[in-house]
């Protein structure tokens, strides 16, 4: 698995070149590469299936414990056919569907779609949290590429910085959860965490990681109330639609959620919440379906619909919910992405991207209107499909749950409104209106129908044979359950209550299909509906975010140094100040003269002298010199100590800083009087004060509390034994803390160059004048 995620990381890398300068024949060729990973994967099933797992751990960070832990179970398995099988088609879809295109345009597309592939391949593989999280936040950064590609739009721009901002943001409560779950349990490990439920839910940590996590896969699958980034993402080309809403990123939050069942069960709360959501989730995407006119719109609200109801199917719980958690991933998978693949070629042929607009094209697009039909049957959920052995197997699981008459009802609501979607997606565009047939500008061509066909047919071999899609489902639905599942599928099991629901869900989808025009017309136009159940919440608070930075800007970037001085000065007063009542201990004023020294008390009335000389002469150069007493004052108290190399080098560097003010300083104008009000040195000077008294604070504080020698030990008997030398200071300067010295060179250098750069350039301005 490594060398396979490695290999695509670096192909995707260099298909990015090799297809601009190819042209679309290696770019047919591009899909080779998911293909083959296709196949090599499709090789586990049979141990999979047995119960065999693959493992490989690839040290990482091995002083902080994390490791590369890729695990290949059922659950894995069935993503990373998914991934790969319909990442194929999407290269060949794109290929054809970039065929007018710039070569280096379809070059960029697939080799950004290879590497969203490979992130996504990635995240399912990996066992360890860390490695999971830096996976899935390369989905967001690559879905981010792929939505907004058409950045000459003004709304994909939009909708891939809304996605990035959601996503993104979700990511960090994830990552807040995943650090918590390290924390409480001591392990990274998925594997490891699915056995230590009880644990983990006795925890008093519990509650803020199940908000956190619940909060990352929720802005991951468009959960509501984030569920609006979703079908904004239409922005981007249909290939990425089709990609991200069957098979990628979408679903990597009910993934990581069906992965954390088995532990997170053990927490009251979880089931009920994810019910509670995903039921919610469906019924907002069912309504607002009925308010979208746009082919690609509708499809993206059944697919925020589906994620709702696969939520809601992991709260119940249960090894027959496993198994319809698993079979409605592959059922969705196999016809979101061939309706898709549909709706793109439907708009890319008549240029048109209104659904009610289309007509008459079956004539003219008959293959694609063939894979079409073929999809919404199975979206409807009707026979001989294997997406109605999903819904019946839905079904069976909410009634083995004993799920309540509501919850029922928002099942059956939801379900009818995807019966609705999928007769809109195949009647008004392919079969209705062949009198006045829509304009085509662009034919069918192999690229584009080949994915729809070959995913329409898989979903029919699989209805009419279930037992051939049995081994991954009962490998995924055992990965799940944390138990042996072993569920036959059947596309007839005679009249249940099970079938009762399949009937009401159609009989209700018909009518909504009915009466979808007019809930266009009626609903489309609600502006209130519209805002409260779409993006209106997120605007607003991006609008006042960006306004609240304007604000910020106007009152403090104003221009001012002395301002900005003031403020950071002031806000480290007050963290500093509260940190130091908060964690200081309790110490006492110690006024006795014992170890009282004469020489430095000496130096240290010279250095005070120094520093309130510079605050009241109005001479720059007599406060650069004045301060210079402080630095020198410095250098005598390490002297006086026994550190001759820190007095050295700070006389060294206090000459340079005194040296080059008073050079500096010499060229500028001469400015009499004082630039500053009396209330803003007032300010100053308190701020002064304030700031001096908290430095005797902390030193009295440093000086009240126990010595520990603990560090200042180890640096005295490592310095020779490990380091070689008997100067335990430059030992620690050149080999403990080499990097932290490399850094401080470099700064110094820089500073050089910088000072050198300015004295330089203005002599050579002098020198060209007199000349």
């Amino acid at each position: 698995m490594a060398i396979s995620l490695t290999l695509l990381f670096i192909i995707s890398g260099l298909s990015f070149w090799l297809l601009r300068l190819t042209g679309a024949r290696l770019g047919a060729a591009a899909a080779l590469i998911p293909f083959a990973l296709f196949v090599w994967f499709f090789l586990y099933l049979p141990d999979i299936g047995s119960g065999f797992e693959v493992v490989e751990d690839i040290s990482w960070v091995p002083s902080l414990g994390v490791s590369l832990t890729f695990r290949l179970d059922g659950f894995s398995l069935l993503f990373t056919l998914l991934v790969t099988g319909i990442g194929t088609l999407v290269v060949l879809y794109a290929n054809a569907y970039f065929c007018d295109a710039p070569a280096t345009r379809r070059a960029s597309f697939i080799g950004l779609i290879l590497l969203f592939m490979a992130a996504m391949l990635g995240t399912v593989w990996s066992d360890h949290l860390i490695g999971l999280y830096v996976f899935w936040e390369l989905t967001s950064l690559f879905s981010y590429l792929i939505i907004g590609f058409d950045a000459a739009k003004k709304d994909a721009r939009k909708a891939a910085l809304q996605s990035l901002i959601v996503t993104a943001g979700g990511g960090l409560a994830l990552f807040g959860g995943i650090l918590l779950m390290g924390l409480a349990l001591d392990t990274w490990s998925l594997l490891q965490i699915a056995m230590r439920g009880p644990e983990l839910a006795a925890s008093p940590l519990a509650p803020a990681i199940l908000v956190l996590v619940l909060i990352g896969a929720f802005t991951k699958s468009a959960q509501f109330p984030f569920h609006f980034w979703l079908p904004n993402a239409m922005a981007a080309p249909t290939p990425a639609s089709a990609f991200l809403h069957s098979a990628t990123m979408v679903k990597l939050g009910v993934y990581l959620l069906a992965r954390l069942d088995a532990p997170f069960s053990a927490m009251p709360a979880f089931g009920p919440t994810l019910v509670f959501f995903g039921a919610l989730t469906l019924l907002v995407a069912a309504l607002r379906a009925l308010m979208q006119g746009g082919f690609k719109a509708i499809l993206a609200q059944s697919t925020v619909g589906s994620l709702g109801l696969l939520v809601m199917l992991i709260g119940l719980g249960g090894t027959v919910a496993s198994v319809a958690v698993v079979t409605f991933i592959l059922a969705h998978a196999l016809y979101k992405a061939a309706l898709f693949f549909c709706a793109g070629t439907a708009i890319h042929a008549t240029h048109q991207p209104d659904v009610l607009a289309m007509r008459g094209l079956g004539k003219r697009l008959p293959l694609t209107a063939t894979a079409c039909v073929l999809a919404a049957l199975a979206m409807a959920g009707l026979p001989p499909l294997f997406a109605f052995i999903a819904k019946e197997t839905i079904f069976e699981a909410m009634l083995d749950d004993r799920a309540g008459a509501l919850l029922l009802v928002a099942a059956v609501v939801g379900n009818a409104a995807f019966v609705m979607i999928g007769l809109t997606a195949a009647l008004r565009p392919f079969l209705l209106g062949s009198a006045a047939p829509s304009k085509i500008y662009h034919g069918e061509s192999p690229g584009l129908v080949a994915g729809p066909l070959l995913l329409g047919a898989a979903g029919l071999l699989f209805g009419l044979f279930p037992n051939f899609a049995e081994p991954l489902t009962n490998a995924a639905a055992t990965s799940i359950a944390g138990q042996e599942v072993a569920f036959s599928l059947y596309l007839w099991h005679g009249v249940t209550p099970m079938l009762m629901l399949s009937l009401a869900v159609v009989a209700l989808g018909v009518l909504l299909y009915l009466a979808w025009p007019l809930a266009v017309r009626w609903l489309g136009s609600n502006v209130v509906l519209a805002r409260l159940l779409g993006d209106a919440g997120y605007n607003r608070l991006f609008d006042g975010t960006l306004a609240l930075a304007r604000l910020s800007t106007r009152m403090l970037q104003n221009g001012d140094q002395h301002r900005y001085t003031a403020i950071v000065m002031a806000t480290v007063l007050a963290v500093s100040a509260g940190t130091l009542v908060l964690v200081a201990p309790s110490t006492q004023l110690d006024l006795s003269m014992e170890g009282f020294r004469l020489a430095p008390t000496a130096v240290l009335i010279l250095m005070v002298a120094g520093g309130i000389i510079a605050t009241r002469v109005r001479s720059l150069l007599t406060a650069v010199v004045s301060m210079g007493m402080i630095g020198f004052g410095s250098a005598l108290i390490f002297l006086l100590n026994g550190a001759p190399d820190l007095a050295l080098t700070q006389f060294s560097v206090e000459v340079l800083i005194v040296l080059i003010l008073t050079a500096l300083l010499l060229r500028t104008p001469v400015r009499r009087g004082h630039s500053r009000t009396r209330s803003e040195r007032g300010m100053d000077a308190a701020m002064s004060v304030g700031f001096g008294l908290l430095l005797f604070a902390g030193l009295l504080a440093m000086t009240g509390a126990p010595l520990d020698l603990s560090l200042s030990e180890f640096y005295g008997r490592a310095s020779y034994a490990e380091a070689y030398g008997r100067n335990v200071v430059n030992v620690i300067l050149v080999d403990f803390r080499a990097l932290d010295t490399m850094g401080e060179i470099a700064v110094i250098c820089l500073a050089a160059i910088g000072v050198w750069g300015m004295l330089r350039v203005r002599g050579a301005h002098r020198g060209g004048k007199s000349a």
